[in-house]
């Protein structure tokens, strides 16, 4: 390291390029909304209601900041069809379980570093005043 300002300016530039060259890609969808059947008591599983999805996923670094091709990253289409999948192709008594079967489903299919699902019912069958009702879990590979 030297006293010369010059010098300085190409330190710091140098150490800008590395910053940008551990970019993190996460990746968030917010409300899809899908009709399940899912909860507690069978009216829950046979009459069904609607459900709120929430996802966070961490893609890590992603040549797409690069490239501009969306084979370079996780299709976030491709993942809003598996989680409706998922949470429509069989019934679960209850949202920690349905959250699992997705993230359990993402981290499969999908080159991602770490999942996180929200589930939301918006008109829980509850006899009291309670806007919705939501689990959260987050899971990473092997987990």
């Amino acid at each position: 390291m030297t006293d010369d300002p010059d010098d300085l300016d190409e330190e710091r530039f140098d150490d800008e390029d590395d910053e940008r060259a551990e970019t993190v890609v996460t990746i968030e969808i917010t409300g899809l909304q899908l009709f399940t059947h899912h909860g507690v008591t069978a009216a829950e599983r046979e009459v069904g209601q609607r459900l709120v999805v929430d996802l966070r996923l961490d893609v890590g670094e992603s040549d797409a900041t690069v490239t501009d091709l969306v084979e370079d990253t996780v299709d976030y289409a491709q993942v809003c069809q598996l989680v409706a999948l998922v949470a429509q192709q069989r019934s679960y008594k209850t949202l920690e379980r349905l959250c699992a079967a997705i993230a359990d489903r993402l981290l499969s299919d999908f080159a991602i570093e770490s999942v996180w699902v929200k589930a939301t019912k918006p008109e829980p069958p509850i006899p009291l005043p309670v806007e919705e009702v939501s689990v959260e879990l987050s899971r990473e590979p092997g987990e």
